[in-house]
């Protein structure tokens, strides 16, 4: 049992003395103040009389109006100076209360900014995504309700910020497009161009996410042309670039995997090299997700140039990183990609180890599109070691969890259907997917 803390009755002791004394000093300040105030008004009311009667009797008594008036402004100077500082803590307590008649969005905004923190971390990850499961409704209409006001712009960001990130995490490309569109509007409507070169960027995600490369492009490049020139060089505009440059690095790797091998492919994996490279430049200063999101991307550029050591060599400190900031889910993304490399290295039970630790993970904070891609790796490698009854079980989770989504992965139907009729794949899936919770991680830290 831990033992009492002798100085804590102390300090209170102490506190309550401190306490009392400054509320006797300041009764006795209004004491004063109220001494001045009285005397000034008897002084204007006696020296007014007198002058009167002096004046009905002698004909005189203009200097004794004058003596009053100036003793009735000497009083009165010095009731008000005792008396400000009880005006001023006045004002002040009425300033401190003010903010807390908040209006349904601001308290709305003010939530969801505190969850986005919390979401794909080991500080109550799944209980952020819980919530936004839960809200996102609310979030919605309240966002798509509000009209262009400058007052309500931030609050108006802010809880776009957030659904960015439960968007992207969901990979709910359509949502976030419809998003991104209100935000633009709103931006127009009320001459925010930060708002619309963020709205611009967003988009660009979405159309991406949807396969529209071009489209995705072209919302960059909108991006860059709205972007204030009057900003300079803040940390906000440095990380709107590092979002734009990993994007473009991105786009150039959904290129390469649509690319068939040769040199088109070659070039696109080498932009998004560069591209990276320009994030890591340009990166608002220390930003420990950054550097995780641009590792793990490296890493993918490793992956697709056949090079699993070099990957690794990325993967370890992305790994290390995340793990040390707290940041799950991309702790679980640089794992799940370290299963992919150890499995292009042929040491298949390693690989397999790697993909349970990294589909633990992502189950630990409920990111529902890791755990299918790592049930999916472990269902492939099942089927084609010939452990049929446990790669349907695998890939049936992994379909289970992406729901009507399934039918986008058809490599997934592929290898369920062959752990079903024991027509086994000549390859397992080695395509590495892209890092996306750095545009969470990184929109955070923006500061309009």
């Amino acid at each position: 049992m831990r033992s009492p803390d002798p100085a804590a009755p102390v300090e209170s002791a102490s506190a309550e003395q401190t306490a009392s004394a400054e509320e006797k000093r300041a009764k006795q300040a209004r004491r004063r103040g109220d001494f001045f105030g009285i005397s000034a008004l008897a002084s204007a009311l006696l020296s007014g009389l007198a002058g009167d009667k002096l004046s009905q009797s002698l004909d005189s008594g203009g200097w004794i109006s004058v003596v009053g008036i100036s003793l009735t402004i000497g009083f009165a100077l010095i009731w008000a100076i005792y008396n400000a500082p009880v005006g001023l803590r006045r004002y002040r307590a009425w300033r401190v209360a003010a903010p807390h008649q908040v209006t349904e969005l601001h308290a709305a905004a003010e939530e969801a900014e505190q969850w986005l923190v919390s979401l794909g971390s080991d500080a109550g990850g799944m209980a952020a995504a819980e919530w936004f499961e839960q809200n996102e409704p609310r979030l919605r209409e309240l966002l798509f309700a509000e009209k262009p006001h400058e007052d309500v712009a931030d609050d108006v960001a802010r809880i776009c910020d957030a659904l960015d990130a439960w968007y992207v995490r969901k990979r709910a490309a359509g949502e976030l497009l419809a998003m991104s569109e209100h935000l633009a509007a709103f931006a127009d409507g009320c001459g925010r161009r930060d708002l619309a070169e963020v709205a611009a960027a967003r988009a660009a995600t979405a159309y991406r996410l949807m396969g529209d490369l071009e489209a995705a492009s072209t919302r960059l490049g909108i991006s860059d042309n709205v972007a204030p020139a009057r900003r300079g060089h803040s940390r906000t505009a440095a990380a709107l670039t590092t979002r734009r440059q990993v994007e473009r690095a991105l786009l150039h790797l959904a290129r390469a995997e649509t690319a068939p091998a040769g040199n088109d492919r070659d070039e696109a994996v080498l932009n998004a090299r560069d591209r990276l490279d320009d994030a890591r430049l340009s990166r608002p200063g220390p930003d420990l997700a950054g550097d995780v999101a641009i590792l793990i991307n490296l890493a993918i550029v490793h992956l697709h140039q056949q090079d699993p050591a070099g990957a690794l060599d990325q993967l370890r400190p992305a790994a290390a990183r995340a793990s040390a900031g707290g940041d799950v889910s991309g702790q679980a993304h640089a794992l799940e990609l370290t299963g992919v490399a150890a499995w292009m290295q042929r040491s298949p039970h390693e690989a397999r180890q790697w993909w349970e630790h990294a589909e633990h993970l992502y189950a630990e904070i409920d990111e529902r599109e890791g755990r299918a891609r790592c049930l999916q790796h472990l269902g492939s490698a099942a089927v084609l070691m010939g452990e049929l009854d446990r790669a349907r079980e695998l890939l049936e989770q992994s379909a289970l969890l992406r729901g009507g989504a399934s039918e986008d992965h058809p490599l997934l139907l592929k290898y369920l259907s062959a752990a079903h009729d024991g027509d086994v794949p000549l390859v397992i899936d080695e395509t590495p997917h892209r890092a996306t919770n750095w545009l969470r991680r990184l929109l955070t830290r923006l500061r309009r």
